[in-house]
């Protein structure tokens, strides 16, 4: 067994820092490189990518990031874990393996993680009596089945652990929880067990502080933001694990940025719900029982964590069509940049009401005076100039393209000194909404399968 692992964080989401990676593999000693790319509405995308073309469906920057880096991982032992196989999984990891002929390196195992895809079994499931009720209304998934875009398991580390233990070099995933990214490694290298319940849940919290990349080494600092150094260079943070479940949140030496308590504490908390209840596949963590103690520069050590067992259930992250929506920008310039901008949102609201349009939602903001706080905001000094910003949504689509119709007009039939009707005429856009809800872990099985060079 080891006595200590780095798990480098690469990407804190799809279309993060590019280099950071790189930086990450080149930049200092590393064992595993893990990196986030799916958030709840990438997957309906990448549906329709995978139903306009079936070689797509995953997140295509991981490839030209892997030709970059797939020699010097390979060269150091480095191994990969990310999901962003999206939902192809399988085409994803065979054009890794297209970049390893490429570069002539042989014995690439490629371990990828199935079964987390259900939308081709969802019928079956409904009719088996999984109502996958929405978890927040109550409402049973068949009233919008017909709707349904994609619907995937959030599976743990569990899989990937059986993967790295067949010895993958990369692990390829679909939906797969942030954390698990991170926890597996500490499973397969120290050999904790499914019940071992404190140390997965220390594990788990390592992963919550890797998966938002630099959130946790200084980027979107609050405090004291404007001192953080060379932001510009930022070192994304890496978790030094020991079997005992301790970690020490540090980053690669000579990089921008800052590990401290401040930067890990504001990345603890986010988006964790009840702290004491931290709840996924893995584990349930009490986010209560953390402690951080600064060990040294940029090194923040996190200990005595203690977790609970996981529960029956595995989330469902399921999207579906929900009508449309276009929104379109017009700038106002002073003198009066605000009260011409509020002018123009009341011209065109009446037009809209005289053509006997309502919507079920119509939106307006003005940037530069109340899009960040909106009826808290006060009246500002005058400002050079004002965005109205003004949405509308609907399950109607002529209505909504409509709209789109009456904002230009206000260019000449509204107030002066406008300019910035960026883009054209707005175009109604479908609105894919989110449809979180339970299902037994009994009813679906994740499945690895290894593929090699």
């Amino acid at each position: 067994m080891k006595e200590m692992i780095r798990i480098a964080s690469g990407q804190g989401f799809w279309g993060d820092l590019q280099r950071a990676p790189v930086d990450q593999v080149r930049n200092g000693p590393i064992d595993y490189l893990v990196m986030d790319y799916l958030a709840e509405v990438t997957m309906s995308i990448l549906q329709k990518q995978r139903k306009k073309d079936p070689a797509l469906g995953y997140a295509r920057d991981f490839i030209p990031l892997m030709d970059e880096i797939l020699p010097t991982v390979m060269a150091k032992g480095i191994r990969v874990i990310t999901n962003g196989g999206g939902v192809n999984p399988i085409a994803c990891s065979e054009a890794v393996l297209a970049l390893a002929r490429k570069h002539g390196i042989p014995g690439v195992r490629v371990g990828v993680v199935l079964g987390d895809d259900i939308l081709p079994s969802l019928d079956a499931l409904l009719a088996q009596g999984h109502e996958l009720r929405h978890m927040e209304t109550g409402e049973p998934l068949r009233s919008i089945r017909d709707r349904v875009q994609s619907a995937n398991v959030y599976f743990g580390a569990g899989p990937i652990v059986e993967a790295l233990r067949q010895g993958a070099n990369i692990v390829i995933t679909g939906r797969t929880t942030d954390t698990g990214l991170t926890l597996a490694p500490m499973m397969a290298e120290f050999g904790w067990q499914p019940d071992d319940w404190n140390r997965l849940a220390a594990g788990t919290i390592a992963g919550h502080i890797l998966e938002c990349g630099a959130q946790a080494s200084g980027g979107n600092f609050s405090a004291d933001w404007e001192h953080v150094p060379d932001l510009a260079r930022v070192g994304f943070p890496i978790a030094e694990a020991h079997p005992n479940g301790e970690v020490v949140i540090t980053k690669h030496l000579g990089t921008g940025g800052r590990v401290s308590r401040q930067t890990v504490t504001e990345q603890l908390v986010y988006e964790i719900g009840d702290p004491r209840q931290y709840i996924t596949p893995d584990c349930v963590a009490d986010f209560s029982s953390i402690h951080l103690e600064e060990v040294g520069p940029d090194r923040v050590r996190v200990f005595g964590i203690t977790g609970a067992p996981s529960t029956e259930f595995y989330k469902v992250s399921a999207s579906f069509s929900d009508g449309y929506t276009a929104i379109g920008t017009l700038t106002y310039s002073w003198p009066d940049a605000l009260a011409k901008a509020q002018k123009a949102d009341e011209i065109l609201r009446t037009r809209l009401k005289d053509l006997g349009l309502t919507y079920e939602e119509i939106h307006s903001e003005f940037l530069g005076f109340n899009s960040s706080h909106g009826p808290l905001s006060p009246l500002p000094v005058e400002a050079n100039e004002i965005v109205l910003r003004i949405g509308v949504r609907d399950h109607r689509f002529d209505a909504v393209e409509r709209f789109g119709r009456e904002l230009a007009p206000l260019i000449l039939t509204g107030p002066p000194s406008v300019t910035g009707f960026a883009g054209g005429r707005p175009k109604p856009a479908e609105v894919v909404s989110y449809w979180p809800a339970l299902l037994p872990k009994t009813a679906v099985q994740p499945r690895v399968q290894i593929l090699e060079s």
